[in-house]
């Protein structure tokens, strides 16, 4: 069985709509528990570049203030 990627910390990142600590959108956390392993696995293989993406918006925002 695949984990779940939350890390408790729940704050979703409005431009984005993704959450900060998992890198989910709501809609995804919300379905985690019903979703098949491939479900699952395709959203876990998508993660690292939601990470970096928002990652580097924040960054550029940052810059820019």
């Amino acid at each position: 069985m695949i984990q779940s990627p939350c890390i408790n910390i729940c704050v979703m990142d409005k431009q984005q709509d993704l959450c900060v600590g998992c890198y989910r959108s709501l809609a995804e956390i919300a379905d985690w528990g019903g979703m098949t392993p491939a479900e699952r696995q395709a959203i876990m293989a998508q993660l690292p570049g939601r990470r970096q993406a928002l990652k580097d918006r924040r960054r550029r925002d940052r810059a820019r203030d």
